[in-house]
């Protein structure tokens, strides 16, 4: 299931962000090219995205995405996250996680990034001193 989850993701490669989008080649951001490979790996999604803005996190304050995941995936200890795997990420530091990439390799991370597309990122230090937690998506097991 792990190889089925990197392949649906970088199906994914070069979609534009796209603010709330979760289409495949169209347009997607973090979370909705997250939520577009759950709909092509597990199926139909388990609750819909609410509209949100660009500083929703900012704004709120609140841990709405890390709650959201820990709702519908098994969490692990981020240093145990492998191939297929979520992670979250706090762009600021005490700010609420913010951003989601699906894990490629131990040292890889595919996301859709602000201002690019979904891309290939290496899971540099200033990545990994970001990450907030690491899900698996459900069904996986090692």
């Amino acid at each position: 299931m792990r190889e089925a989850i990197v392949a649906e993701a970088r199906a994914w490669l070069g979609t534009p962000y796209r603010h709330q989008a979760s289409l495949n080649g169209i347009g997607a951001d973090c979370l909705g090219f997250v939520r577009g490979v759950w709909r092509g790996v597990i199926g139909e999604e388990p609750e819909g995205a609410p509209p949100y803005t660009p500083d929703w996190a900012e704004a709120l304050g609140e841990e709405t995405l890390l709650e959201a995941a820990r709702r519908h995936m098994p969490e692990i200890a981020p240093g145990f996250a492998r191939a297929g795997d979520v992670l979250l990420f706090r762009m600021a530091l005490g700010a609420p996680a913010k951003h989601a990439a699906i894990v490629v390799d131990e040292d890889r991370i595919l996301h859709a990034y602000w201002g690019r597309a979904v891309c290939e990122t290496r899971l540099v230090p200033w990545w990994r001193r970001r990450i907030a937690a690491a899900f698996q998506f459900p069904g996986v097991e090692d």
